[in-house]
């Protein structure tokens, strides 16, 4: 991807082949025992919290988003059926519905008029400063993409694979790469760079 961290890019495949089978067993536990859920909590409240930042644009409205989005995973979750999807699939699914909501009771203007406080208190001042500079960019740059192939990108950058953003949207892997490839060349050109060799993905 154009616009993908390069710190994330190695590690983002490898990560459902090492939860999936674990998340399976600490579901099973929740599922009998609520406090049994802090496991699933503690490893995915980060990508979370990170996509919806992505998605508000403020610290303080993606910790709200984040809250609602574990406490209907954990309301929902003798629902979940893990024949059916990965629970990393189903909870960035509650999450997407969640962020969905939020953004349709905010006034249009609210998420460009709060995206430049982003920040996190915890690095120095001219890293806080370079950090939010970064985040702006991205946010900026999936601005000037179709509300589609948006939410394929935001999906991505949490480091889902195609197939678990295909469940989250529920659309088929081939429209979340057809997507994604349309995405990037939207990308490509706003940031003056040579299209790809390939002329597919034009669906």
């Amino acid at each position: 991807m154009v616009i993908r961290r390069r710190g994330n890019a190695r590690s983002v495949p490898s990560v459902p082949a090492v939860h999936d089978a674990d998340d399976a067993a600490l579901v099973a536990a929740a599922k009998c025992e609520r406090a049994a859920f802090a496991p699933l909590y503690l490893r995915y409240a980060d990508p979370v919290y990170r996509y919806s930042l992505r998605r508000l644009g403020t610290k303080e409205a993606a910790e709200d988003a984040t809250a609602q989005v574990f406490m209907k995973a954990l309301a929902a979750l003798p629902a979940y059926r893990e024949d059916r999807t990965s629970f990393r699939s189903w909870l960035f699914a509650v999450a997407h519905h969640v962020l969905v909501d939020i953004e349709r009771a905010r006034r249009p203007s609210s998420v460009l008029e709060e995206a430049a406080a982003v920040a996190d208190s915890a690095p120095g001042p001219e890293a806080t400063a370079l950090s939010a500079e970064a985040q702006e960019e991205v946010r900026s740059l999936l601005a000037a993409v179709a509300p589609d192939q948006r939410r394929v990108l935001e999906l991505r950058l949490a480091g889902l694979t195609t197939v678990e953003v295909a469940a989250v949207l529920g659309c088929s892997p081939g429209a979340v790469r057809s997507a994604q490839f349309r995405a990037a060349t939207r990308l490509r050109a706003l940031l003056g760079l040579a299209p790809h060799g390939k002329g597919a993905g034009n669906a």
